[in-house]
């Protein structure tokens, strides 16, 4: 490993000991008071775990960053350089801190990817949740507002603009575990201010959703839906 590696390894390393020695929650070091050597011991050995996950993983980020890079390069013809979008573009700083956080998540480290998927949140204003599904090439443009829940999938190649919510409808807490986002499948657009809902909810491959459209059932692949749709498919509005 080179310094760099090196170093942001043991970082992430401290941090996640740090995380898990002090959960509030039930099954938490924290819950029972100061932790004891064995539970430092295991802390450590996931931390490590976890961080050489990390860096196992960056070669796949980087490949991913690239397909987003190019996505923003094509869909965005204001776009000057790579530099300018690396630099000034918000949405690609957020997808970037999202790759990152997804790692983490799927490892089990949910409290630091959730803080640096709020760090960027705070900064951006788009709020992607780090255990969401996002294929390479997505390109959310201007990006304020943007909203993607835990459980949505986005195809490869989706392009977002801003104020567009991929979210839930309301449920209680005994749906934490199902699948209560859409599925925006590859190529998809969707236009500013638009809101898709519900788990079962598909957008097929290649469909566009017009601005400010509320959607709660899918459209099928190639679909046009605008606000003034009905829901007769062969126009373009939900189907299901």
């Amino acid at each position: 490993l080179t310094t760099d590696i090196r170093q942001f390894r043991c970082l992430l390393v401290r941090q996640l000991v740090v995380e898990r020695l002090s959960r509030p929650d039930k099954d938490g070091p924290a819950a029972t008071g100061a932790p004891c050597a064995a539970e430092c011991d295991a802390a450590l050995a996931i931390a490590r775990r976890v961080g050489d996950a990390v860096i196992e993983a960056v070669p796949a980020v980087r490949e991913a960053l690239e397909g987003d890079l190019q996505a923003a390069l094509d869909g965005d013809p204001a776009a000057q350089s790579r530099a300018e979008i690396v630099l000034c573009y918000p949405g690609f700083r957020a997808i970037a801190m999202w790759r990152l956080a997804n790692i983490l998540w799927r490892q089990g480290a949910t409290l630091i990817a959730r803080i640096l998927t709020e760090q960027a949140h705070a900064r951006s204003g788009i709020d992607l949740h780090p255990g969401a599904s996002i294929a390479s090439g997505l390109f959310i443009d201007h990006g304020t507002g943007v909203v993607v829940g835990e459980t949505a999938v986005i195809g490869a190649g989706v392009r977002l603009y801003q104020g567009v919510t991929v979210g839930a409808r309301s449920l209680g807490r005994g749906a934490s575990r199902a699948k209560r986002h859409p599925t925006l499948e590859d190529g998809v657009v969707v236009y500013a201010n638009a809101t898709i809902l519900g788990g079962d909810t598909i957008i097929g491959r290649g469909a566009v959703i017009g601005g400010n459209a509320w959607v709660t059932s899918s459209v099928p692949a190639g679909g046009r839906l605008r606000m003034q749709d009905d829901a007769d498919p062969s126009r373009g509005g939900p189907a299901g």
